[in-house]
């Protein structure tokens, strides 16, 4: 098993009021497996999302991915064991625009030991599988918003990290430049085995998954 969620509780505290997030969740995702959170608005998807991938902690629970238990971790261990285990794709890219195309995929490489050589090879490898070889030296300005999720994709995966999440990757995108992003995340998903976690809105991109998983209110009410 790739990750295990075990009685996750997240809550935050809003002014006087304290809000339950998540309430006990269980979770299993395994290696190559791809699955798609969906629910309304505030059901606690992206906080699951943000919890497995170490962007946040529970306030009680387990989440274990290769065995290795993620709580009680420091932030410096969290954010070291993101660095080498986990691949973000956001829903608006989180690409810096003052960087091209290149230098944005570089970015997650800058923390490794990696010389400027191995660097560059790993970038234009990802930069190729997602169909951008050609565009390294743009910047997101020059870059069309499939074409910027497309960049995001590839700088999600430079490192080869353990798994992939997804925030509502399509949400942003034309119909036609969804389809591209979601043909990709297939190809990934196929090819390279990589497992996928994926909040979506949209049915039609959810049905890409193995498995669908509803939340509502902070607990899952169907697992499919």
């Amino acid at each position: 098993m790739l990750i295990q969620v075990r009685g996750v509780v997240k809550s935050y505290v809003k002014g006087s009021e304290t809000v339950l997030v998540l309430d006990g969740v269980d979770l299993d995702v395994d290696a190559g497996e791809w699955v798609s959170l969906m629910g309304p608005s505030g059901s606690g998807k992206t906080t699951l999302l943000n919890l497995i991938g170490g962007l946040d902690v529970p306030d009680s629970g387990s989440i274990c991915v290769n065995d290795d238990e993620m709580v009680g971790r420091t932030n410096a261990e969290l954010a070291a064991w993101r660095s080498r285990n986990v691949g973000y794709i956001f829903q608006l890219y989180n690409l810096l625009p003052v960087l091209d195309a290149f230098q944005n995929v570089e970015m997650p490489l800058l923390l490794t030991n990696l010389s400027r050589k191995e660097r560059r090879e790993h970038v234009m490898t990802a930069l190729d599988l997602v169909g951008l070889s050609d565009r390294i030296d743009h910047y997101p300005a020059q870059l069309s918003g499939g074409q910027n999720q497309r960049v995001a994709i590839a700088r999600a995966i430079v490192a080869d990290p353990a798994f992939l999440l997804a925030d509502e990757p399509t949400g942003d995108l034309d119909r036609k430049s969804a389809e591209d992003v979601l043909n990709l995340l297939q190809d990934l998903h196929t090819r390279f085995k990589k497992a996928i976690v994926m909040v979506t809105h949209d049915p039609h991109c959810a049905e890409r998954a193995d498995r669908l998983v509803h939340l509502e209110k902070g607990v899952i009410v169907a697992d499919t």
